[in-house]
């Protein structure tokens, strides 16, 4: 050995007495003398192959020259001394004998305030060189702590992208070359490495998540917080590289950090965020990791958890289908910290950027899957978070925070969520969204099974049902979500939703009543149809079932109804859906009827109901007269309902009422529920109202009071007697100048309606005056500008 040293040292020797007049050259003013010397240098030296331990000897007489011509005027020779240098410290065997003077030259080179080599790429050297002297000199660049500190400090804010990138990998050695040196210095690498963790290369990006990663895990354990918020903005870099990148970082914190048990709150969301990444490698990476963390955790606490090892490792009943239930110490981890997770959940889930929105409220799901019944101790706050999660116009978020609700139903028994969530609904917390409770219920109760469900049917629907729930608000969103809490009671419960059938459908009606969405209208009238399914009903006879409570519902508050109140509404989708049924229960719909529609309530709500009562009344035979009741009542209907509300009133609105009430008499006459006979009792008391109609301003009125007139007399004309007959066609002759010609063509009907009704009883000679006024009249009319109504007269004569 000792032979072998003085070979290399005479070698050497022969070596240097060969390039003295090269290291004399490079003190000469002429820069391609001194470039041509370091070249001539490289080439007798690292190029000619000599021997590891020649190159030693020749390292230790030409270290001086080649560091003080890194501060040469000219790059190329900065270039050649600084490739030199980096070629003989990969192949000499000491390269660590080196470092009292190359560090301190680096330092002083690249670590000052002001760096003092303007080429990017010798800089870019300079880093590799750093590199390669950590990776060849390990432990022995402690005592240069300082130095290598200061160089990385300015080397990692480059200007330079390839020197940020080369100044990271060259990090991420030092700390696990010296990691109990590194640590004194770590934190002063923090700074500038957040600095640069936004860079536009997204491969910078990845260095510097990977150096953070480094500097953190060998580091005093003090600058977590510095850098957290920075990482998980990173979870939504555009890269996936970059994300992946974060994934392992966290991960590797939470499985090797001295102090990871500190800050399992703070870095479980991270790698659990990235479970849910779009990118199904980041996707598995996260996953992998996580069990990891998990196993560790149960072996590291296995005297802890040894009872829930034993006895916790069954699933619950009803675990979701098709997902796979974490490992015991994955659950453990996320319910010892989920009291501190929720808090920064209910932050960031209303955050003002939509990604961070998004992926917290992915993240929600995520835990509340580990935490399964533990979710129990944190429901308040975790609904309030719903609650505002559920307001959100990003769509995203809400389908992720009813997926998160769903899981809650699946964990948390129904008597604890219910009493929370019922109050909520009936007291929601915004006037403006309150349909986000109603939207929690509907996904918590869609995740509950039917067996616990059951017993609280009684409870949800009647909740459903209250005026407060189901009548107070009229947005679609709202009404969308009351049915959908219906929806999800008929397809959990089915044929035990038999014991709540009325108050779903009534919830039902009011949907459909308060809905200006035609599909969700649809929706309902499906749903009303489900109900009638799951008790094997179909949906006339759901509505026999339930006809008499549902009208008693109705006639509760029919003294105070206006044109706004609900209960209208729910009246006539009572009446027009349930068909022939309401044809049952007349008696039980006329009193109804009779107090809502008096002459002193709300003109609008009466002309409303008259026009439905129109649409019932020209089919009766299939509604209102089915069975025949209503017949039984038309004359009290007439004389109680329809005459009040043809007596005369100034003002167009009174006037609007008239007509919806002659528009109704019509439908009677034409629909057949009304009997000859007993048309011929009310005449007396009908036809001043009909005349009186005859003489409005409205031409709808008028033309509805000739029609009606001329179905009074198709029904009891021949059993009128001649002085009532004589009464009517004064009216109508008045009509044949009207100013409409619809109505003068009707009231011509009416006259031929009139002539036709003369019977045997009728003496010509004494009613004579009448029968010559009428023809007076009629021949008056056979030079009607308009020949349709020459032709008509024509004809009744």
């Amino acid at each position: 050995m000792a032979a072998e040293k003085t070979g290399d040292k005479h070698a050497a020797s022969d070596v240097l007495r060969g390039l003295h007049r090269h290291l004399n050259c490079l003190n000469e003013d002429n820069k391609m003398t001194r470039r041509r010397a370091l070249e001539l240098i490289k080439k007798e030296t690292v190029d000619k192959g000599l021997c590891s331990g020649v190159l030693q000897e020749i390292l230790s007489s030409l270290l001086k020259p080649l560091l003080k011509s890194l501060s040469d005027p000219v790059e190329r020779c900065r270039e050649t001394a600084l490739v030199t240098i980096t070629d003989f410290i990969r192949c000499v065997p000491r390269p660590e004998e080196s470092l009292s003077y190359l560090m301190p030259c680096l330092a002083q080179r690249f670590g000052e305030k002001e760096t003092l080599e303007p080429s990017e790429e010798l800089r870019l050297l300079a880093v590799e060189l750093l590199t390669l002297t950590v990776e060849v000199c390990g432990k022995h660049l402690a005592p240069y702590l300082n130095e290598m500190i200061n160089i990385l400090q300015r080397t990692i804010v480059d200007p330079f992208p390839d020197v940020k990138r080369e100044s990271c990998k060259c990090v991420v050695s030092f700390a696990k070359c010296v990691p109990e040196h590194f640590h004194m210095q770590a934190e002063s690498l923090v700074k500038p490495l957040m600095q640069t963790i936004t860079h536009q290369h997204s491969r910078v990006r990845v260095s510097v998540v990977e150096a953070t990663g480094a500097v953190i895990q060998h580091g005093s354990g003090k600058n977590v917080d510095d850098v957290l918020s920075h990482l998980a903005q990173r979870l939504f870099d555009d890269s996936p590289q970059v994300r992946k990148a974060v994934a392992a970082v966290v991960g590797g914190w939470l499985l090797n950090m001295r102090d990871r048990y500190s800050y399992f709150h703070k870095l479980i969301p991270l790698l659990l965020s990235s479970t849910t990444d779009e990118i199904p490698e980041i996707r598995l990476l996260a996953a992998d990791l996580w069990k990891q963390v998990g196993a560790q955790w149960e072996q590291e606490n296995e005297d802890d958890i040894k009872d829930k090892m034993d006895f916790l490792l069954t699933p619950p009943l009803h675990y979701p289908p098709g997902v796979e239930r974490p490992g015991l110490g994955c659950r453990e981890l996320v319910v010892r910290n989920l009291g501190r997770l929720v808090p920064a959940i209910s932050h960031d889930v209303t955050d003002w950027l939509v990604p961070t929105r998004v992926r917290t409220s992915q993240l929600l799901s995520v835990l509340l899957l580990h935490a399964e019944d533990h979710t129990t101790q944190h429901l308040q706050p975790l609904l309030a978070t719903l609650y505002r999660a559920c307001a959100d116009s990003e769509r995203d978020v809400v389908n992720n925070c009813l997926a998160a609700a769903n899981l809650m139903g699946t964990f948390v028994p129904p008597p604890v969520f219910l009493k929370l969530l019922l109050d909520h609904v009936t007291s929601p917390y915004s006037s403006s969204h309150p349909w986000p409770p109603l939207m929690v219920l509907a996904a918590v109760l869609g995740g509950c099974s039917r067996e616990l469900l059951k017993p609280h049917l009684q409870q949800i629907a009647n909740t459903l049902v209250q005026p407060a729930v189901c009548q107070e608000y009229q947005q679609v969103m709202y009404l969308e979500q009351l049915l959908a809490c219906v929806t999800v009671l008929l397809n959990q419960c089915e044929s035990e939703c038999g014991s709540v059938s009325l108050q779903l459908l009534q919830v039902l009606v009011t949907v459909q009543s308060l809905s200006t969405e035609p599909q969700l209208s649809a929706k309902a009238m499906e749903s009303t149809h489900s109900l009638s399914k799951v008790q094997g009903l179909d949906s006339t006879e759901l509505y026999r079932r339930h006809m008499r409570q549902l009208l008693d519902w109705l006639s509760a508050s029919v003294n105070t109804w206006t044109s706004y109140s609900p209960q209208r509404l729910q009246l006539q989708i009572i009446v027009m859906q349930s068909g022939p049924v309401i044809g049952e229960f007349v008696s039980q719909l006329m009193p109804l009827l009779h107090s809502c529609l008096q002459p002193d309530k709300d003109t609008e709500m009466r002309m409303m109901i008259f026009t439905m009562l129109a649409k019932l009344l020209l089919d009766a035979n299939n509604t209102l007269d089915s069975k025949g009741h209503f017949r039984e009542e038309s004359e009290k209907f007439v004389c109680d309902i329809l005459l009040p509300n043809l007596v005369w009133r100034a003002g167009r609105t009174a006037g609007a009422v008239r007509t919806s009430a002659l528009s109704c008499l019509l439908a009677l006459l034409h629909g057949g529920s009304i009997t000859a006979g007993q048309l011929l009792c009310l005449e007396e008391q009908l036809s001043p109202r009909v005349f009186s109609a005859l003489e409005e301003d409205s031409q709808t009125s008028r033309l509805f009071a000739c029609r009606s007139l001329s179905a009074m007399l198709g029904l009891i004309g021949t059993s009128l007697h001649h002085e009532a007959l004589n009464k009517i066609y004064p009216e109508l002759l008045k009509r044949l100048d009207d100013s409409s010609e619809e109505v003068r063509g009707i009231a011509l009907q009416a006259v031929g309606l009139w002539l036709s009704s003369l019977t045997t009883d009728y003496n010509p000679e004494l009613c004579a005056p009448h029968l010559q006024l009428l023809f007076q009249q009629l021949l008056l009319h056979l030079d009607d500008p308009n020949s349709s109504v020459q032709d008509q007269v024509l004809g009744e004569m």
